[in-house]
């Protein structure tokens, strides 16, 4: 008896009664993926008539072997045929076969051309999906034909001898969109999902149908939906608002930063918009306020206002204690801008300066001697300039009255830049 099947290789097969008497061929198999790491085999759907099909459940334990056909220790009559497929929260063919899942380790999407199937003690489990050609050859039956024109062209080719496999457990199931139920755990899912960097979500999330992507993004805690929504591009960003309800939509505008936020604003529907800034709280719906009434390419349509400053008798010690305050703040934690009681702007000061200072040292005298900002009204041909003079990540923003207004960092501005550079050059095409 094999170890080890494909799914290809047994759907479709006879099966025979406790008398040895046909009664159909297998067109399913129902899976609990509850019980073990390993979904495990729960039930066959079996397949008769061809113009007129029919249907019929039958218990794992029911089943004698599977081998060349089907063997079942009951007999036929005991069957209930019907025209409706018989429900499964999970089965092989309807969830997995053609469709697409996560591969957990090398973070990229998938599509299942094949499942390989384990037998411990009459038990079937379904063990690796497979994702490579050999999977769709052999799901056509053109396995033996092309193994022989492989093995005469190159006889070492790795393709006759490399599987690629991926283990069920390092697998996510992209779950249908309006499923009731998901594949997996819900907890199971969330758990290995939120094992892939964000950023990497983000691209896999991107690569998605829309639809599925809304379903997969939903299927992720809270915070992990704020990082990942964070990574993505803007265009991916304003799809799946569109798709999100308002409330969602909303929360996860107010946890991105203030700049991003507004990018995203200006990018979607002006009636949409108007609604989801309606939704927001009081604080950020005036931050965003303020900063829509910029022009996108100055230096104000560019910032954030989600930066860490203090005042000109703080110390370092009390800078260690914002930053720990401040752990999981949006903006960057790297960087502090020293403001009097009015927010006027007086200078800047970085971890990297005052790391190894006495905690008492004010950060006032340990600021940067080149006190470089722009102004608001400021292009942004202007802000890469001096960022790229002074070798700086970051460049506060101030009104003409020298009240810090924001922040630029350096990505914001390459962002805008080649899209700017883009723009001039596709006019040219």
């Amino acid at each position: 008896m094999k170890l080890f099947l494909y799914f290809s290789q047994v759907i479709g097969l006879d099966i025979m009664d406790a008398q040895g008497q046909w009664i159909g061929r297998l067109h399913d198999i129902a899976m609990n993926p509850y019980a073990d790491i390993y979904p495990k085999a729960s039930d066959l759907i079996i397949r008769r008539g061809s113009s007129s099909k029919e249907y019929a459940r039958v218990n794992w334990e029911d089943i004698v072997y599977i081998e060349n056909n089907i063997r079942l220790k009951i007999m036929g009559d005991r069957l209930k045929f019907s025209k409706e497929i018989p429900r499964s929260d999970f089965t092989l063919r309807r969830d997995i076969f053609d469709q697409q899942v996560v591969d957990i380790d090398d973070q990229r999407v998938v599509r299942v051309n094949d499942i390989h199937l384990l037998r411990v003690e009459n038990q079937l489990y379904a063990a690796h999906v497979d994702v490579g050609l050999r999977g769709i050859f052999r799901r056509l039956g053109w396995t033996g034909m092309v193994d022989l024109i492989v093995f005469l062209i190159n006889s070492k080719s790795p393709y006759l001898t490399n599987e690629e496999l991926i283990p069920w457990k390092a697998t996510q199931v992209l779950p249908k969109l309006g499923r009731m139920k998901s594949v997996l755990k819900l907890e199971v899912a969330k758990n290995k999902l939120g094992s892939i960097p964000p950023a990497a979500l983000a691209d896999i999330i991107q690569g998605l149908d829309i639809f599925v992507r809304v379903s997969m993004f939903k299927s992720m805690e809270s915070a992990l939906q704020n990082k990942v929504f964070t990574d993505m591009t803007l265009t991916c960003k304003a799809e799946l608002v569109e798709q999100l309800s308002e409330a969602e939509s909303a929360n996860l505008i107010t946890n991105i930063p203030a700049d991003e936020a507004t990018d995203l604003l200006m990018k979607l529907p002006r009636e949409k918009a108007h609604h989801l800034m309606g939704l927001l709280g009081s604080e950020t719906n005036k931050k965003l306020r303020k900063l829509l009434g910029y022009a996108k390419d100055s230096a104000g349509g560019l910032m954030t206002t989600e930066y860490l400053y203090l005042k000109a008798d703080a110390t370092v010690a009390d800078a260690f204690n914002k930053i720990r305050e401040n752990i999981n703040f949006p903006g960057t934690i790297f960087f502090f801008y020293i403001v009097d009681d009015d927010h006027k702007y007086l200078g800047t000061t970085s971890l990297r300066r005052f790391f190894n200072e006495n905690p008492q040292t004010l950060l006032i005298d340990i600021c940067y001697p080149e006190n470089i900002h722009v102004y608001t009204d400021d292009s942004v041909e202007q802000v890469a300039l001096l960022l790229e003079r002074y070798k700086s990540s970051s460049i506060p923003v101030l009104n003409h009255q020298d009240i810090l207004q924001g922040i630029i960092t350096i990505d914001d501005v390459m962002e805008e830049l080649i899209s700017l550079v883009w723009h001039k050059y596709k006019e040219k095409l």
